[in-house]
């Protein structure tokens, strides 16, 4: 990861975390975090068993999300997040195990406190955005609304 005096003033967080390594180790150990936890089994059952594919259009998506290189755009073209999420069932539970996946892998990789203040926030954000299923708020896990900001 590059050195902080090192960035100028107006790096985007792409710039922050490190660049196309560190984004890619971001996604590689969110989903190995998904693919392990029992807590996450409800999100992680959404997906093929190999999670390749969904690894490398993360990255994809958060490259050009975070102010790197568009290269979801170039590839897949607008990526309609919430559309694209619409044939699964999220709710609460998914969404806080997703989230749980997140902040689990931002804590583990990105250092700098502040940035994974504001990632955290903007995750928790984008991942409240995709929940597609009407449930009361006594139905979280609890793990992401004692987490929120």
């Amino acid at each position: 990861m590059p050195s902080e005096t090192a960035l100028p003033p107006n790096a985007t967080p792409y710039e922050r975390i490190g660049g196309e390594a560190a984004v890619r180790a971001l996604v590689k150990r969110f989903y190995a975090l998904m693919d392990a936890l029992p807590e996450a089994w409800a999100v992680r059952r959404m997906h093929a068993e190999d999670l390749s594919g969904s690894e490398e259009k993360l990255f994809l998506f958060l490259s050009g999300w975070l102010g790197g290189p568009n290269l979801y755009v170039e590839r897949y073209g607008h990526p309609f997040l919430r559309a694209r999420h619409m044939p699964f069932s999220i709710g609460l539970q998914e969404r806080d195990e997703w989230m749980l996946c997140m902040r689990t892998a931002l804590e583990e990789l990105v250092a700098d406190a502040a940035l994974r203040a504001s990632l955290l926030s903007a995750f928790s954000s984008l991942a409240n955005h995709m929940r597609n299923r009407a449930e009361s708020p006594t139905a979280a896990t609890g793990q992401f609304q004692s987490q929120s900001l």
